[in-house]
């Protein structure tokens, strides 16, 4: 392959995969065996929300999980900049619409989120100020590699939100009532621009937690069908949530839904929750 072509190739992709998964950054309850695993799914006492203080303390850093790397999930791109600015056309599907964006599912007392991806080992090709053109033929090779690494990750936004009294409880019951819900499907804006999701399917949940849904979504990204998944964990008056999108399926490099939210992440933040 020529340079000048293989150059153009990688710029492409790099614009459209990452514009796709920002713009689109963007269960029932959970499965009934999720729920069995995760205990009684009976409302516990309530408890005092945690502070935005206390929740940054308990989210997932660097460290926690081998082989993952966390960073504040705004330097990968904000989805918006709050839910005043992310707009739901069936109020019923908001739930589902929060947690594809980052944000608290419920009207919470406090919030914090990350941004959690596989660590890539950093070569001079990822540091240097070079352009693609002004790169030699090994630069270049090499910038390919780091861009396949890169397309091959399953990107997870994690974010811890606080209740106070039932709060928890009732932001659990309406993410089980829009994943019943909406499952032909719906339509959001988020930072003006439009999204549209043509089906929500519940799927197994891990079973952590007090409570655990888990649901996919497809998303319709400039014609190409395109599967997220999420999961949202109740732990006493905090909700976890985590949202997985798949940069190879963005890109069209690998299957639609073929990944699912890494059980690690989960069970890391479980453990950090306990």
């Amino acid at each position: 392959m020529k340079r000048s072509t293989l150059s153009r190739t990688g710029t492409a992709v790099v614009a459209s995969v990452f514009s796709l998964a920002l713009a689109t950054g963007c269960s029932d309850s959970g499965s009934g065996d999720g729920d069995k695993a995760g205990g009684s799914g009976k409302p516990t006492a309530a408890a005092k929300a945690l502070t935005d203080t206390e929740l940054t303390e308990r989210i997932l850093a660097t460290g926690d999980v081998d082989g993952y790397k966390v960073e504040p999930a705004n330097e990968a791109g904000a989805f918006a900049k709050s839910k005043d600015d992310v707009t739901v056309v069936a109020e019923k599907c908001a739930p589902l619409a929060y947690v594809l964006t980052g944000f608290a599912p419920g009207d919470e007392a406090a919030y914090v989120n990350r941004m959690v991806s596989k660590e890539v080992g950093a070569s001079p090709s990822a540091s240097s100020d070079k352009g693609l053109e002004d790169m030699t033929d090994a630069e270049l090779e090499e910038a390919m590699k780091d861009l396949t690494d890169v397309l091959g990750q399953t990107m997870t936004i994690v974010s811890l939100s606080s209740y106070e009294g039932d709060g928890a409880q009732k932001t659990m019951a309406s993410v089980s009532d829009a994943i019943k819900g909406c499952g032909s499907g719906f339509k959001a804006t988020a930072n003006g621009e439009p999204q549209k999701f043509t089906k929500v399917a519940e799927e197994k949940a891990s079973g952590t937690g007090d409570e655990s849904l888990a649901f996919a979504v497809t998303g319709d990204a400039e014609g190409q069908e395109v599967v997220v998944h999420a999961e949202v964990v109740r732990h006493g008056s905090t909700i976890a949530t985590y949202y997985a999108f798949s940069l190879a399926a963005f890109s069209g490099e690998g299957g639609a839904g073929d990944y699912d939210v890494p059980a690690e992440i989960i069970k890391g933040q479980a453990a950090k929750l306990a």
